[in-house]
């Protein structure tokens, strides 16, 4: 009973602290809204073009795609620090073989709908 309220109390303390820190930012930020700060700034000059321009979704699957292997992959470097220990383990040899086959598989699979050829 007592880690249930010692978890309420961090919940409750937490809720308080956030809607206190955003209700005095609130309260005591100054606000003097000019037309220049509704401006874009890119670089210290002037925007060309309207700032809403339609990009290919191969951008955001390119994005998505190396987000998934760069994480997946850096999951190796511990596997590798904990298989250096302990050689005789074939437990974890043959489950990083798995690990690396099922991120294999993604990556065929990506290739195979054509996600990474570039138009």
């Amino acid at each position: 009973m007592f880690q249930q309220i010692v978890i309420a109390c961090f919940l409750v303390f937490g809720v308080a602290f956030t809607l206190l820190a955003l209700g005095l930012s609130w309260l005591l930020s100054p606000t003097n809204p000019t037309e220049g700060k509704g401006l874009t700034f890119e670089s210290g000059m002037e925007p060309l073009g309207p700032p809403w321009i339609r990009y290919r979704s191969g951008f955001f699957v390119y994005a998505v795609l190396y987000v998934v292997f760069d994480i997946e992959t850096a999951f190796l470097y511990p596997w590798a620090i904990a298989y250096g220990k302990s050689v005789t383990n074939w437990f974890f040899f043959a489950e990083m073989l798995i690990f690396i086959a099922i991120l294999f598989g993604g990556l065929l699979y990506a290739w195979k709908e054509k996600a990474l050829s570039w138009h």
